[in-house]
């Protein structure tokens, strides 16, 4: 699957401070060698280079939940 820009993904990287965390897509980019990758823009920050296996869709209910955990903090 691919995304693209203002997409709302969780990211799996085990090495990333962002690590199970919903972003939105704010950035595309795709090398000479036709693999894609993403920058994804978090509330605390940004991750760069982000490879599309690294990636899930968000869905719409985890979106409303995170918006909720929000308001109440």
């Amino acid at each position: 699957m691919s995304f693209e820009e203002d997409d709302r993904v969780v990211l799996h990287d085990e090495h990333s401070e962002f690590d199970g965390e919903t972003g939105t897509i704010s950035q595309t980019m795709e090398s000479m060698f036709g693999d894609v990758t993403y920058t994804i823009s978090f509330d605390d920050g940004q991750e760069a280079g982000v490879p599309e296996d690294d990636l899930e869709a968000a869905d719409d209910e985890a979106d409303a939940t995170d918006a909720e955990d929000a308001d109440e903090e």
